[in-house]
């Protein structure tokens, strides 16, 4: 019956560490993929209203890279995200360091 019990709180780390693994690599993915999603819609925004698509293009990414640039020189902000990235990411592995408290005291 130990084992059983071992095997099904080991299942259980796995799933939680999938879980915080697919979290963190969605966060920092948001952060990355925004961006791009912001001149995507910027250009089809340009493109309803009478500019053709490339030169919508051709306006938006300068527009998104001055957005980047406010938001990157705004003091503090990029290490805060990153640092609530980090902190997810030794969050997830507390909780699944936890597990192993549970396994050894069920063996």
């Amino acid at each position: 019956m130990k084992s059983v019990n071992v095997a099904l709180i080991r299942l259980l780390q796995f799933v939680v560490f999938v879980l915080f693994t697919f979290i963190v690599l969605v966060y920092f993915g948001a952060m990355i993929l925004l961006p791009l999603d912001l001149v995507v819609l910027l250009t089809k925004f340009l493109s309803a209203i009478g500019i053709g698509e490339f030169f919508g293009a051709l306006l938006a990414v300068p527009a998104i890279a001055y957005l980047g640039k406010i938001v990157y020189s705004t003091p503090g902000l990029v290490s805060m995200i990153i640092e609530n990235g980090i902190d997810l990411a030794n969050m997830g592995k507390q909780r699944v360091d936890a597990f192993n408290k549970l396994a050894a005291s069920a063996k």
